[in-house]
């Protein structure tokens, strides 16, 4: 456990933006978290996961906790569930992965999701119909003040639509360390009638599929559709897709007959963000190196060197233009830094 200064935090954003670190300490235990926490209390500190779903707009003058902490665990486990723990360090996609191949269901719509275990509650990560939520018990969480652990129950966490305490009354206090969650054995839950899951299946001649057709389902759509972090700077979905008024929807398909939506109740209305983004023109075009995916508009690209500012001024743009064209407004579900 050591301290570094003046680190670049290039590799440790799916963005690959360039911004540096005064201050980075990689921790790979709850104990040297706490350590940590208590002997730096007075300094301003910055938490780093994944680094999956942020743009760094400048540089970090703070000291960087880069959460590494791994392991997973089988908590209690009957015939049909199993309770199973994460830790916060735990890439998302291999502990996915690794469900999948115990037969443990309930993970496999979000397989291929990048980040972190940890980071996945503050977003209520969300996939092909599932979130987080659906599977989620608790989780473990150190305070930044007190350096006390706290369990958050489904309940407590308050989620919404890629929403949750943390990132709201909760937000800078707690520290996720590990995530509990409980899953099927046998007689899966199946998800399979949102986004291209089932047509895909059928292409395949998949009649009865089976967790892993369903994981490897999704791989494939979202790899068709999303840019590789490796090859191409981003962080996924960089806006929520707007929940609108049926008002505001029956108004919208007088003058955009084929507009896409999903009905969450009698009055709300789903669009999504990227037909939008498409619609207004923004779909693969490029300004210097910052960039709109040309197969997913709701993706944001950094073509090689970007700087976050950039990419934040084109993200701008097209909330702009959506807000003109359509009266809605845009949320961004990366965090802006």
């Amino acid at each position: 456990m050591k301290i570094e200064y003046k680190k670049s935090l290039k590799e440790y954003n799916t963005f690959g933006i360039n911004a540096i670190a005064s201050e980075f300490i990689a921790i790979t235990s709850e104990s040297e978290l706490k350590y940590i926490l208590s002997e730096h209390n007075k300094k301003n500190l910055f938490i780093l996961s994944g680094g999956s779903n942020m743009l760094l707009t400048k540089n970090i003058e703070a000291l960087v906790i880069h959460i590494a902490i791994k392991g997973i665990e089988i908590l209690e486990e009957s015939e049909s569930t199993v309770l199973i723990s994460a830790c916060a360090g735990e890439n998302w996609n291999d502990f996915v992965q690794y469900c999948i191949q115990n037969n443990y269901g309930g993970l496999e719509n979000l397989s291929l999701i990048p980040g972190y275990v940890g980071s996945a509650p503050i977003q209520n990560i969300g996939a092909y119909g599932v979130e987080l939520k659906d599977t989620m018990m608790s989780c473990e969480a150190i305070s930044i003040s007190t350096q006390k652990k706290h369990i958050f129950k489904k309940e407590d966490c308050k989620f919404e639509y890629r929403n949750s305490i943390f990132k709201n009354e909760a937000k800078g206090e707690y520290i996720i360390t590990k995530v509990t969650f409980k899953l099927t054995k046998k007689h899966h839950n199946l998800n399979t009638n949102y986004g291209a899951i089932e047509s895909a299946l059928l292409e395949k001649n998949i009649k009865n599929p089976s967790i892993k057709d369903i994981s490897q389902t999704v791989i494939q759509i979202r790899q068709s559709k999303l840019p590789d972090p490796s090859e191409i700077g981003n962080s996924g979905s960089f806006f929520k897709n707007p929940i609108i008024s049926k008002a505001l929807f029956t108004k919208l398909q007088k003058t955009h007959p084929d507009i896409p939506s999903y009905s969450l109740n009698e009055n709300n209305i789903k669009v999504p963000a990227g037909w939008l983004i498409e619609q207004s023109g923004f779909k693969g075009k490029r300004w210097g190196d910052a960039g709109v995916h040309e197969k997913q508009a709701l993706v944001l690209v950094n073509h090689g060197s970007a700087t976050g500012k950039e990419i934040f001024n084109l993200a701008k743009k097209i909330q702009k233009k959506i807000k003109q064209k359509f009266d809605i407004t845009l949320e961004t579900e990366v965090n802006i830094i």
